[in-house]
């Protein structure tokens, strides 16, 4: 067991253990305290803890923090980017955005990524490996220990496809809400994904109150297929009923995430086939003008072009917005997360085109 990953666990999970090896249960909601109340680093900080006790877990488990490889500020709204290095050498990046209203965190929840999406530099070297319950948080906990902020909303938006890693999410989510944590409500948790329709009826199941957002950066399956592999799986069809399904269980609005990329997805029929599949349905479309990756050619649309697509789905009933880019001179913005200095170019700025 000492391979096992104590902050993974959830609360449930310890007391669990505790009463298995004839320790008192409320020994178990201190430990879970200590690790994400206090987030101590070693059993030894546990100073509540009998010695015999803390010797135990020591033996029985491991707490895989994170150690922070590189941070970089932004110098135009100040978004702060973190390299991180796991306990076993696999890298990813977490980033801090302050708004007015809240500090929101991005974290990630794989080490790379498998779905291929050709516009993100985050899958450019695939999937490493699936981020424990516990790595997770630990993005969170590490970002705020060096900011000195609490984040108001968490994101899971960093590298990897957040259901393909569905059993450490759940985990994740149960985790982060609990009172004895960061007591984070989940209607303050967004979690993204490029559009794994079983586990989204899945995840609806669970009636969560989390956001979901859809990467859906195409109308139609033409051209979604020319960006994004996982639309040879799955149609987009079957792709928005699924959607649809989580909105009608949660009763929470699907946000469908929409890259504008020149002259492949941001023409006026494109926003009004997009407007049309759509409507009725509780959705709003969240714009992002494509950002820059140098082993990409995509480029972003126009201003001007930006500005119809919006129009175009507001005039036929779409709530959208253009998001607000932030982060992107350190290459902290939407798609250009990376596992970090494995490939050389994780911390260079974006060449101007």
């Amino acid at each position: 067991m000492h391979n096992t990953d104590i902050m993974s666990l959830n609360k449930a999970e310890l007391i669990s253990f505790f009463e298995r090896t004839g320790e008192k249960p409320f020994r178990a909601k201190q430990v879970f305290s200590w690790l994400h109340k206090k987030q101590a680093l070693s059993f030894d900080q546990m100073s509540d803890l009998p010695l015999k006790l803390r010797e135990k877990l020591s033996a029985d488990f491991k707490i895989n923090s994170l150690k922070t490889v590189k941070k970089l500020c932004s110098k135009k709204d100040g978004t702060t980017k973190y390299l991180f290095e796991t306990y076993d050498g696999s890298l990813i990046e977490s980033v801090l955005m302050k708004y007015r209203y809240a500090n929101a965190v991005c974290i990630s929840s794989q080490a790379g990524c498998r779905m291929g999406c050709k516009f993100c530099a985050s899958t450019l070297g695939g999937l490493e490996r699936n981020l424990t319950a516990g790595e997770m948080l630990s993005q969170i906990y590490e970002i705020q220990k060096d900011s000195l902020l609490r984040a108001g909303s968490v994101v899971i938006m960093g590298s990897g496809e957040p259901l393909d890693n569905y059993d450490n999410l759940i985990k994740f989510l149960s985790i982060i809400n609990s009172p004895d944590a960061l007591e984070l409500g989940h209607r303050h948790i967004t979690v993204s994904t490029c559009g794994l329709v079983d586990k989204i009826y899945e995840l609806a199941e669970k009636k969560l109150q989390i956001t979901l957002a859809v990467s859906l950066h195409a109308p139609n399956d033409d051209i979604r297929k020319t960006i994004m592999p996982i639309a040879f799986k799955y149609c987009i069809d079957d792709l928005i009923k699924a959607a649809k399904f989580y909105a009608e269980k949660t009763k929470r609005r699907v946000s469908y995430e929409y890259a504008l990329i020149k002259g492949t997805n941001d023409s006026d029929e494109c926003a009004k086939e997009l407007a049309l599949r759509l409507k009725g349905s509780l959705s709003h479309v969240n714009l992002i003008p494509v950002n820059d990756v140098k082993e990409r050619c995509f480029v972003k649309s126009d201003e001007s072009r930006i500005k119809k697509f919006y129009e175009i789905l507001s005039s036929m009933g779409i709530e959208t917005t253009i998001r607000r880019k932030l982060g992107s001179d350190i290459n902290a913005a939407c798609g250009q997360l990376r596992r970090g200095v494995k490939e050389q170019t994780a911390f260079e700025k974006p060449k101007l085109r």
